[in-house]
């Protein structure tokens, strides 16, 4: 969900425009001290505040920006944006987040994938180790042989979960 914040007459064509080209429901605001309000309420893809409003306005911006979580900060002058322009702002900041936490996802993936695959080939190597030794108890080697067969099965689907181990 998008927020539009603008005190401007049109505010109600430009949220139809946005939410009908970027299939994404579009609320409004006519003030910061509304918008604050809303983004207290509900969470927010992305917040497009009016040029005018953040700089008539400017106690509030702060408080403002310190409720909109996650969302998109974008500020456009309305007064002189059409709303094509309007759309292709708010689509190409969106299509930006998306890339930077598809990018953030496989970062923490691959970091995740690293440690666990250290994790994973000290276990297997102890197991071996222990298997190795003289004079276990039978029950003890099943039980390292159990723990074995576990970890080469969790070291697979890591494979096949992430392509790598």
């Amino acid at each position: 969900m998008i927020l539009l914040v603008t005190g401007i007459e049109r505010r109600e064509q430009c949220a139809e425009a946005l939410a009908r080209s970027l299939a994404e429901p579009v609320v409004t605001a006519k003030s910061l001290l509304d918008a604050t309000a809303q983004l207290r309420a509900e969470t927010y893809t992305a917040v497009v505040f009016d040029d005018e409003l953040t700089q008539s306005e400017p106690n509030e911006i702060e408080m403002t920006l310190a409720h909109m979580g996650t969302a998109i900060p974008l500020e456009v002058n309305l007064a002189i944006s059409g709303t094509d322009r309007l759309v292709r702002g708010v689509r190409a900041a969106l299509r930006r987040r998306r890339y930077e936490e598809a990018s953030a996802h496989e970062a923490a993936a691959r970091s995740l994938r690293g440690e666990l695959s250290g994790t994973l080939t000290t276990l297997l190597l102890e197991c071996e180790l222990a298997l190795e030794s003289r004079g276990l108890p039978a029950a003890a080697t099943e039980r390292l042989m159990s723990l074995h067969s576990s970890l080469q099965n969790l070291r697979m689907q890591l494979e096949r979960a992430t392509g790598y181990a």
